[in-house]
C-alpha cells in the first residue's frame, strides 16, 4: 500500500520528466534535418505536459516541486527545442538576426513561465495573461514545418521571422486567451462539444498538417483581435463618458 502510494506522487512527475525528455529528443531531430520528427515530439511533449497536472490535481499530488519542476521541463520542450527548429529550418538563413529572434524566444518563454508562477494564485483561472508557452511552441513547430513542407511559403521567410518575434512578445503580453479548464460539460453542452470533436478531430484525420495550422493560427489571432475590439470599445465608452 505503501509502495503505491509513492508511486502516486511519482506519476505527475514521471510525465513532467517525459515532457522534458522528448523536448531533447526534439532538439536532436533539429540539428539532425528531422524536422518532422522535431514536430511530433513536441505535439507528444505538448500532450506529457497537459497530463502531468491534470494526474497531480487528479491524485492530489500537487506540489511546489512539481511546479518548479514543470517550469523547468516547459523551458526546454517549449522554449527551447522550437526555438532550434525554427532556427535549423529558417532563422539560419538570417545570421545574427535570426540568433536573435531565436534567443529573444526562449527567453521570454522563460519571462512567461516565471510570471505565470508567480501570478497563477490571482489571476482568473479561465483565462491566460499571455499567449500559453506551449501554444506559442506549437505555432511555431507547426509554422516551421509547414514553412519546409510547401514550397509557396519559400518566398515569405522574412514573414516567417516576425512572425516568430510576435510569438514571442504575445507570450509577455498582457492579452488575454482561454484557457478551457472551466468547459461546461453540463448535459445540455455534452452532445454540442461531442460533435464539434469529431468534426475537429475528422479533420486532423483527413490534413493533420493543415488543420492544427488553422486551428492554433485561430487560437492566437483570437486573443489578438478581441484585444483590439476591447481595446477599441473601452476608448469608446471614454470619449462617450
Amino acid at each position: 500500500m505503501n509502495n503505491k502510494l509513492q508511486f502516486i506522487y511519482v506519476l505527475p512527475n514521471l510525465f513532467t520528466a517525459a515532457s522534458a525528455f522528448l523536448g531533447v529528443i526534439s532538439i536532436i531531430s533539429s540539428l539532425h534535418g528531422n524536422y518532422r520528427g522535431a514536430l511530433i515530439y513536441i505535439i507528444l511533449s505538448l500532450i506529457c505536459d497537459g497530463l502531468d497536472g491534470r494526474v497531480a490535481r487528479l491524485t492530489k499530488t500537487t506540489s511546489k516541486f512539481g511546479v518548479e519542476f514543470d517550469s523547468l521541463a516547459d523551458l526546454v520542450a517549449f522554449g527551447v527545442a522550437p526555438a532550434v527548429l525554427f532556427y535549423m529550418g529558417i532563422g539560419v538563413n538570417f545570421g545574427r538576426l535570426g540568433s536573435l529572434i531565436t534567443a529573444f524566444f526562449v527567453v521570454f518563454g522563460a519571462i512567461r513561465l516565471a510570471r505565470f508562477n508567480v501570478t497563477a494564485q490571482t489571476n482568473e483561472s479561465s483565462v491566460f495573461i499571455g499567449l500559453p508557452i506551449p501554444t506559442a511552441a506549437l505555432v511555431s513547430a507547426i509554422w516551421t514545418y509547414a514553412y519546409l513542407s510547401y514550397n509557396v511559403f519559400k518566398f515569405y521567410d522574412l514573414a516567417f521571422l516576425i512572425l516568430h518575434g510576435i510569438l514571442g512578445l504575445l507570450m509577455v503580453s498582457n492579452i488575454r486567451y482561454p484557457s478551457f479548464k472551466k468547459i461546461d460539460l453540463s448535459r445540455p453542452n455534452v452532445l454540442k462539444v461531442l460533435v464539434i470533436l469529431i468534426v475537429v478531430f475528422s479533420f486532423l484525420y483527413l490534413y493533420p498538417l493543415e488543420s492544427l495550422l488553422i486551428l492554433v493560427s485561430s487560437y492566437v489571432l483570437y486573443g489578438i483581435l478581441r484585444a483590439i475590439y476591447m481595446f477599441f470599445i473601452l476608448r469608446f465608452k471614454r470619449i462617450k463618458n
